[in-house]
């Protein structure tokens, strides 16, 4: 049976890792934000007219509308599976980017790829993890979780370079339509391979981790509202604030800065850096899992401090190498978040509510790329703008350092009696 269980497990993790390199679709906005651009700026009867102030507006609601789906992907997948959530999901990016081949029009790309697409993207999203990591001892928590979503932060890399190519080969509106027939078969078809346990199944947990460290307890099953009555709750949201929000202040920044140095090849910064965001979503998951999850997110937003700072020299510098080094450790950084926080939340707070409760936790993602990418620009806007909006996101992760120091790590015991698969887990530790 364990046999069994593992590999229906790995089928479950596969299945979420190539829900979420579909959905990574997200990521071809800035190919659409520059065609859009383009025509706009050409003109002529098939053009999009729009202002050019409002081009990146389906894509700032798309993210914002991402972080709340999530919260009710998070409840719909805890009452009716995994399966039929994802299944969800790619409707809703299938009919927003339909919707999107039928129109050059601003209501309906903020419709089809701000409400509907971004609700897609949350509801496979959030329904991708929370299967795989209940299939997996609690010492592969952060190793699953890294694995499952390095597809979102990888997708890029296909992404980018298929959708300019269709562009280039179709247009917009046949490009939207390819896209939008090709993401809802490939959501829906891997969204039959995502199954939670059977009733009553719990992994086995090994006495102690491969480091000789006893393994923490099981935590009491915490409900949303015992959640959000938790100081550590609070804490988690400023810090999944400030990572993501910091981050996203310079990845939506690197292509325009790598054209500035690098010209056509502007693209190579943009596949590296998200091969460097997909990478820190698994290494952060593996070290985690080493040293905890605490430890390893101060790392990693002091390592990101550090970078944040660095940047003004290189940027200043010209030097395409140092920029795209440069990109990738911050596309690294950034990406450790989207493994560490819903690895905290199942530590924390438990399976039974897992999914709305991460969905709500969640919310920070989406709030920290809103307020602090409308800040960034409004700082870019002023002279050495730049500079100061990298001085903003240094400062910003210093501080999210200093707030993991707060941060409880949960009490490891030495497990007395092997627990075998199938067989549930009867001590709880009651959340704080």
């Amino acid at each position: 049976m364990a046999t069994t269980s593992t590999n229906k497990g790995w089928q479950v993790t596969m299945a979420g890792l190539g829900i979420n390199l579909a959905l990574g679709v997200l990521y071809a906005w800035s190919i659409f934000k520059g065609a859009i651009k383009a025509s706009i700026e050409k003109g002529g009867p098939d053009a999009f007219n729009w202002s050019l102030s409002s081009i990146n507006d389906p894509y700032a609601l798309c993210c914002l509308v991402f972080a709340f789906a999530m919260v009710a992907a998070g409840k719909c997948q805890d009452k009716i599976g995994p399966a039929r959530t994802a299944l969800i999901g790619g409707l809703f990016v299938g009919a927003g980017f339909t919707l999107m081949s039928f129109s050059n029009s601003y209501a309906a790309w903020v419709i089809g790829f701000g409400v509907l697409a971004g609700t897609g993207f949350g509801f496979g999203y959030g329904a991708a993890t929370p299967p795989a990591l209940k299939w997996f001892s609690s010492t592969k928590t952060g190793v699953i979780a890294g694995i499952v979503v390095a597809g979102f932060g990888l997708a890029p890399v296909y992404i980018a370079p298929l959708v300019s190519y269709l562009l280039g080969a179709y247009g917009m509106q046949k490009t939207t339509m390819f896209l939008a027939i090709g993401f809802t078969v490939a959501v829906c078809g891997l969204s039959f391979l995502l199954a939670n346990p059977p009733q009553g199944y719990t992994p086995a947990e090994p006495a102690k981790k491969d480091d000789g460290k006893p393994v923490a307890k099981p935590v009491h099953n915490a409900s949303v509202s015992e959640m959000i009555r938790s100081p550590k709750f609070y804490l988690l949201w400023a810090t999944f604030f400030i990572g993501s929000g910091a981050g996203l202040m310079v990845i939506g920044s690197v292509a325009g800065l790598a054209k500035q140095s690098m010209g056509p090849l502007a693209f190579v910064a943009v596949a590296i850096m998200a091969i460097g965001n997909a990478s820190g979503r698994v290494v952060a998951g593996i070290v985690s899992d080493k040293i905890g999850r605490k430890a390893t997110l101060s790392i990693m937003l002091g390592f990101q401090a550090l970078m944040m700072f660095a940047a003004i020299p290189v940027v200043g510098s010209g030097s395409a190498v140092w920029l795209v080094i440069l990109a990738t450790f911050i596309g690294f950084n950034y990406g450790t978040n989207l493994c560490l926080f819903p690895s905290f939340a199942k530590d924390y707070w438990g399976f039974k509510n897992y999914g709305l409760n991460y969905g709500v936790l969640f919310t920070a993602w989406g709030v920290g790329g809103l307020v602090l990418g409308r800040v960034s620009e409004m700082i870019n806007a002023q002279p050495g703008g730049l500079n100061k909006s990298f001085i903003l996101a240094g400062a910003l992760c210093a501080t999210g350092t200093v707030l993991t120091f707060f941060l409880r790590q949960a009490k490891p015991v030495e497990v007395k009696v092997p627990v075998t698969i199938g067989e549930p887990v009867h001590v709880m530790e009651k959340a704080s």
